[in-house]
């Protein structure tokens, strides 16, 4: 299995140095708290928790998985002390608010903790990982008795969250969901219908499980408009808190999957369970958009982290593993050089290299938006929201996707060993597979950052965006070592703007259909391109070995990534009768 070390440097680099976080925390109310110096501590004490903790268990829990038994969910040995470490160490309720038990930190500072969680172990992290979501979902719609009696054990970790949306008949098409919502008597619901693909839906870390389920009420419309959002526990509660009896409640069964196979997936029956409406009737889908985006942003998290853990784990390989000559030779005493020579090696090492640490500056840019809309003044959260509402989709889709090319051009260095399970290269690429299909297709992503926040906005929110990257490389012109990056991107920002303006005057639906992804990854690479400039800025004006390979590792992603947008505009510009010209009955001759 690779040696994960968690990143601690380059998230310093990100978050002090090319973003500015001692100021922006400094400027946040109650943000004194996180100073330097905490901020510091906790990253280097967080990458001691994961490295000690969670590492160990990523290769063991893949190999044995989840365990179903009537109903009950047995996780990987292992698991629940890592959990219950998690708990005692305080890690749960970092950035949550300290009237609930939690310790009051901004959240991004709980997303740079994230990634190394989700780095080290995958099908681990993503218990925790739903509760934050369940947390945020509770807090912003329930009522405030509510928000008491479920908060706080969330908070500490005691209990655990999940997001119940997809069922078996309709997956991401949530119009067309079955699950009722029976008022009582009492003003609480019972809900009946079964719901699939419920990721930590059961499980044996926590003492009660808190479901964010979607269901219909009685007579409510049809569509999406008819959907409302309820509180569903796997055991209710006394009035004092405490856990009751079981709820009406129960895990069908749990999937077998490609990866991710330490983490519970599950088919979740409510059969009449007790659940509480949460936010408006037949408002239910708004309301669940602050867990989606929630997740969405922890799911671009998941798809960097993994682009982390198999460079770390192919440079190693690549700096031992000897195998050819090199031009010159490195080694001339000895038979073969280490691949780390060869130009190809460097291609693909430098590829992984560019899209983590470049995701990692997109992951942890939007974190600081996530802050400023929680904490900042009513201004500046909308600012932040609204800018979020065009990253989000972005940062979801496209690092989700090129995690995939990373962790593939992972394996590629290893050659027949990175095949192998035995080193840990292939487990990577399938654990993480998921993250461009769970919370949102890259399809579903596409559709919504083209349609849905540039389009049918005027392209108001794209060129907040895109004024901002332009000044900036405006601004790099003069410096010698960056005008070509920034000729560069300013470029691709006229090209995106272009594109734009043309699908603005498409009127079919299948047009933007056929062009929604291309679009998605043409705004990943340069949005990412903004990311590598910015790191770049700061990295000229530096010495060291450190600050020379974020200059080169920058001119690589101008060179050699970047320049996909063209062909991206190409596709992009295709009509969409390419893609339905053939009859469907015509796709495939065999028989």
């Amino acid at each position: 299995m690779p040696d994960y070390k968690a990143p601690v440097r380059d998230l310093e680099f990100v978050m002090n140095e090319v973003l500015g976080y001692e100021q922006h925390y400094a400027s946040l109310p109650g943000g004194d708290a996180a100073s330097p110096d905490m901020v510091k501590a906790i990253l280097e004490e967080g990458a001691k928790f994961v490295e000690g903790v969670a590492v160990p268990l990523n290769r063991s829990g893949d190999e044995e998985g989840c365990h179903w038994n009537e109903g009950k969910v047995t996780t990987p040995e292992g698991f629940k002390s890592a959990y219950n470490q998690l708990v005692e160490n305080g890690w749960c309720g970092l950035s949550h608010p300290e009237q609930y038990g939690g310790q009051g930190l901004p959240n991004s500072l709980n997303t740079a903790f994230y990634e190394m969680l989700a780095s080290s172990n995958l099908s681990w992290a993503i218990y925790p990982t739903l509760t934050w979501g369940a947390i945020e979902t509770v807090s912003a719609h329930a009522s405030e008795e509510l928000k008491n009696i479920f908060i706080p054990p969330m908070v500490s970790g005691e209990w655990s969250g999940t997001m119940c949306l997809t069922e078996a008949h309709c997956g991401s098409d949530l119009g067309l969901l079955k699950t009722r919502a029976e008022p009582d008597a009492d003003g609480t619901y019972r809900i009946t219908g079964s719901k699939i693909f419920i990721s930590a839906g059961e499980q044996d870390l926590t003492e009660n499980i808190i479901h964010i389920v979607l269901a219909r009420l009685p007579d409510a419309p049809q569509g999406t408009a008819g959907i409302s959002l309820f509180v569903v526990p796997k055991n209710n509660v006394n009035d004092d808190g405490s856990v009751a009896e079981a709820n009406a409640v129960s895990c069908g069964s749990i999937e077998h999957k490609m990866g991710i196979k330490g983490s519970a997936t599950c088919v979740m029956n409510f059969d009449g369970a007790k659940g509480y409406l949460i936010g408006p009737p037949n408002k239910g889908l708004a309301c669940m958009f602050t867990f989606i985006n929630e997740s969405r942003l922890g799911v671009a998290v998941q798809g960097q982290s993994a682009a982390e853990h198999s460079f770390q784990g192919a440079l190693a390989y690549a700096r031992e593993r000897i195998q050819m000559k090199g031009s010159p030779r490195k080694n001339p005493e000895k038979p073969a050089d280490p691949i780390i020579v060869h130009p190809d090696v460097r291609r693909m090492l430098l590829t992984q290299k560019a899209f983590s640490e470049g995701g990692r500056l997109l992951n942890m840019y939007c974190a600081r938006l996530v802050d400023i809309k929680h904490k900042g003044s009513k201004e500046e959260s909308r600012a932040a929201e609204s800018r979020l509402a065009l990253l989000t989709p972005i940062a979801k889709g496209f690092i989700t996707e090129v995690a995939q090319e990373a962790t593939k051009e992972g394996i590629q260095v290893l050659g027949g060993h990175g095949f192998i399970r035995e080193w840990g290269m292939e487990q990577l690429a399938r654990d993480i597979r998921i993250t461009a299909i769970y919370e949102g297709t890259t399809c579903i992503q596409g559709l919504d950052l083209l349609q849905r926040k540039v389009l049918a906005g005027d392209g108001q929110l794209l060129t907040r965006f895109t004024t901002e990257v332009t000044e900036f490389a405006r601004e790099q012109l003069e410096v010698a070592e960056l005008k070509e990056m920034a000729v560069s991107l300013i470029e691709k920002v006229e090209l995106w703007q272009s594109l734009t303006s043309e699908l603005g005057e498409r009127k079919d639906a299948n047009q933007l259909n056929s062009s929604s992804v291309d679009y998605l990854m043409l705004s990943g690479y340069i949005s990412l391109g903004y990311m590598w400039l910015k790191a770049a800025a700061v990295a000229v004006e530096k010495e060291g070995k450190f600050y020379s390979a974020k200059l080169d590792t920058a001119r690589f992603y101008f060179r050699r990534l970047l320049p996909r947008t063209t062909s991206l505009a190409e596709t992009i510009r295709d009509d969409a009768d390419t893609l339905l010209a053939i009859d469907e009955e015509d796709f495939s001759f065999i028989h």
